[in-house]
């Protein structure tokens, strides 16, 4: 399983997770977590043989939202979370709200809404979005010339 770097602390926090067999979502407990290039090594208790694994190649995993939540730090949080935050710029003006997230090769997007409907993509990066702030339901965005269209 790909993960993103920075996560090893979410993934190793994990003890349960479903993989759809023959479309039934079926649990299976993590035993131990390592981690070589980009990749997470998961070891599950149910498989013990290569036959063991070999049924579930390729399969759909699911975690479950409160587990994957539980194992967040402090500073971090779900993508799909940004949704539905208002914008703002550094000075604290509204600038519109996040209505969609997406992905490039560099870094997620976040497609901003403005008031007059247009929209406007921000890579989601530390220098154009400095913060983040889930309980007051705001990101904050460095404009810079271009960004908004």
């Amino acid at each position: 399983m790909g993960y993103t770097a920075g996560n090893e602390s979410l993934i190793k926090s994990l003890k349960t997770v479903f993989i759809f067999v023959n479309n039934e979502k079926k649990p299976f407990n993590v035993e131990s977590v390592r981690f070589h290039k980009n990749f997470a090594i998961v070891k599950f208790s149910e498989i013990n043989s290569i036959n063991d694994v070999m049924p579930i190649k390729g399969s759909l995993v699911h975690l479950e939202e409160t587990d994957v939540k539980s194992g967040l730090e402090e500073d971090e949080f779900l993508i799909n979370d940004l949704v539905g935050l208002v914008v703002k710029d550094t000075e604290g003006h509204d600038i519109g709200v996040v209505n969609q997230v997406g992905e490039n090769r560099a870094s997620s997007l976040l497609s901003v809404k403005k008031p007059d409907g247009q929209t406007f993509m921000v890579p989601f990066v530390k220098e154009l979005v400095p913060e983040v702030n889930l309980a007051e339901g705001i990101v904050v965005v460095k404009m810079i010339d271009g960004l908004d269209g």
